[in-house]
């Protein structure tokens, strides 16, 4: 390896530890990470000359963030352990041990794929007992995050200790469990949300949270795995400490007691054997001198604990014959593909990880393209983050690679493919299988404002066959006695008052219907600029994308979406239901309004002398103009009263001209 080679080695690695300790959005799975760093250590030992501080090999890998807590400097390091991947290094590392120390006894562990956290108690005069006073974050070894809050609502965190210490800190890693896991992502599903990657990237986002409620209701747990400090009969024997915590009700790692090299192996291999039966991800099993004043005598350098290594098991791949490539259109109109296979040898689905696999994401059609995925294609599946099954490489060509449908799977109507993006979706609002979300967006408070008419109402109108479109909302009405009989909306007053709701909904201005029509690029603000720029509903439909673009902050993807939904003839069907049903269609202008300030961006900051914030705004809007909260280069004028701040600064700044309220009252009477 050259010198250039080593240098793009570590920036390749620096990269990945950020994905994964910094962001919890690894790119490449442990094992491939692992082999990075093995490939570093190997340059790094032939040429020890290259050495630095910043490399990889010398630093721990997160950094503390402070959005989620109070930055905290550790009592003790925080560090990591290092890695070794055969059973001849965990030998040759007890036989080292060994021949310093023959009479060492090791703690072997399983090594939980979660997220460290160090607990400080302290003794508390009130109850007798240790209370814990703070939890940390890892962070970069030596500063972590004040999780404190959040460790409170862990069920595994003993807020109080029955013991006579004044002081004690103990080290976990926490996790979350698979059911917990596979909940959250199933409720992302039922959201249209991304799901999460694995678990551990959601347990250390969840342990994160600004919110304790939160990391309440997604679920974590932990093992303690070490006693970073406290009295000297705790500082011992590392096993007799776990014991000891275990007979005060604390949580503790799965370990096992050896003596010899070979009973060591033989417990690695029991924890590996586990592995399948797991409720919870493992990637390794830790070695551990259990004599704790004898770890001081086998450093492994600034980034690793003494006295311990990890050994990493291989990751589980099985090779997977395609059978079936699934489409399904997603509650935002977005395709989705899932692929079903089975396993090439066995002819049944895959065991990985101590489960059954005959189903995995596809991700896109690019994704697809790129993986050469097709029916009959063969391809080497493995086990992301132990848990999300993954398609790692074509073994065999398929006879064709597979190509998305040009029409929704559900309705029939052309697939849009967004452009920049690789995503492809279904725009025909009426889609049964976004009916819901597309219904329930329509009704919300920024669009057309249905009090009552809610998701689960919604829900259950569609499933008894009231709703079929927007336009069916306003026939709900021809059906009153129907839906009291049979109580889907309630008793006779919930039902009346829902209905005199949906009538009241016809009276608004043409901005709110724009608005719940769902056009993409098209929300509440960037709807009420255009219709100030047009009489009605029908008006709209007839411009043109030249004309769409004339309009100030209505940009070329803007434009051509509004143009693509009016020119679907199923939109329209729906926009005449909607006339029909007796929507308004146009705009009411207010006495006294204008479009003297069109196409103007104004900002108003300060006290003014006649007008309050609230008053000011509306005047600008009603004359046409654009309010924005924020002044930037798109600002053409800032009104400044007194106490003007940064605003006033930030506008002298960039050249924004900036006038009195008298000069914008002069503007409009002009």
């Amino acid at each position: 390896m050259t010198f250039e080679e080593y240098g793009k080695l570590k920036k390749t690695i620096d990269y990945h530890m950020n994905r994964y300790y910094n962001e919890d959005a690894p790119e490449i799975s442990d094992y491939e990470y692992d082999q990075l760093m093995l490939q570093l250590k190997a340059a790094e030992e032939e040429h020890p000359d290259w050495v630095s501080p910043d490399s990889p090999t010398q630093k721990i890998g997160g950094v503390a963030k402070r959005e989620a807590g109070v930055k905290v400097t550790h009592n003790v390091p925080m560090l990591s352990i290092e890695d070794v991947f055969r059973t001849e290094d965990v030998r040759e590392w007890v036989d080292k041990v060994h021949e310093l120390h023959p009479d060492a006894t090791f703690s072997v562990e399983q090594k939980i794929d979660g997220l460290s956290m160090t607990l400080r108690y302290r003794h508390d005069e009130a109850s007798g007992k240790a209370r814990l006073e703070l939890a940390e974050t890892r962070g970069d070894g030596l500063i972590g995050e004040d999780v404190t809050a959040n460790a409170l609502v862990i069920p595994d965190v003993p807020h109080y200790l029955d013991i006579p210490y004044d002081y004690l800190e103990l080290r976990g890693e926490v996790y979350m469990s698979h059911e917990d896991f596979d909940r959250y992502n199933k409720e992302c599903e039922e959201q249209d949300k991304k799901p999460a990657a694995n678990p551990r990237n959601l347990a250390a986002g969840t342990l994160r949270q600004l919110d304790a409620s939160i990391t309440k209701e997604r679920g974590l747990r932990l093992f303690i795995f070490n006693v970073q400090d406290g009295p000297a009969e705790m500082m011992e024997s590392h096993t007799k400490a776990l014991q000891y915590l275990e007979e005060k009700g604390v949580t503790t790692v799965h370990h096992e007691h050896c003596r010899t090299a070979d009973e060591c192996i033989a417990a690695i291999e029991r924890i590996g054997q586990m592995r399948e039966e797991l409720p919870f991800d493992i990637d390794g099993a830790v070695v551990k001198i259990d004599q704790i004043a004898y770890r001081a005598d086998f450093p492994a350098g600034s980034k690793y604990s003494s006295g311990h290594i990890a050994y990493k098991y291989p990751p589980e791949e099985r090779v997977v014959t395609m059978d079936e490539i699934i489409v399904d259109v997603g509650r935002t109109g977005r395709l989705t593909f899932t692929g079903s296979f089975h396993d090439s040898e066995t002819g049944k689905p895959a065991r990985l990880a101590g489960t059954s696999v005959s189903r995995a994401t596809l991700h896109n059609q690019d994704y697809i393209n790129e993986m050469h995925i097709g029916v009959g294609g063969e391809y080497r599946l493995f086990k992301s983050g132990e848990i999300i099954p993954r398609l790692n490489g074509c073994v065999k060509e398929p006879p064709a690679v597979f190509t998305a449908p040009s029409v929704c799977p559900v309705c029939g109507q052309p697939l849009v493919r967004e452009e920049d993006t690789a995503d492809i979706r279904c725009v025909n609002p009426a889609c049964p299988a976004q009916l819901v979300r597309t219904i329930a967006y329509f009704t919300s408070q920024d669009c057309m404002n249905i009090m009552g008419l809610g998701g689960q109402l919604i829900e259950a109108l569609i499933r008894e066959g009231y709703l079929h479109s927007y336009a069916d909302i306003y026939r709900l009405r021809d059906y009153r006695e129907e839906l009291i009989d049979k109580g889907v909306i309630g008793k006779e007053k919930n039902t009346d008052k829902l209905l005199s709701n949906i009538e009241g909904s016809k009276e608004n201005e043409p901005e709110r219907l724009l608005t719940g029509l769902g056009i993409r690029n098209v929300g509440r603000r960037t709807a009420k600029t255009i219709m100030q720029y047009y009489d009605s509903i029908d008006d709209l439909m007839r411009a043109d994308l030249e004309e769409l673009t004339a309009i100030p902050d209505i940009g070329t993807t803007t434009a051509k979406d509004i143009v693509n939904f009016f020119e679907n003839e199923a939109n329209r069907a729906v926009i005449e239901a909607l006339r029909d049903a007796g929507v308004n269609m146009r705009v009411h202008r207010e006495e006294g309004g204008s479009q003297k300030l069109s196409g103007l961006t104004i900002v108003v900051t300060g006290t003014l002398p006649t007008l309050g914030r609230k008053e000011a705004t509306e005047l600008i809007e009603k004359n046409g103009g654009k309010c924005s909260g924020s002044v930037s280069k798109k600002t053409n004028y800032l009104v400044a009263g007194e106490a003007a701040g940064s605003k006033l600064s930030k506008a002298q700044q960039l050249g924004v001209p900036v006038i009195t309220e008298a000069q914008l009252l002069a503007m409009i009477e002009e």
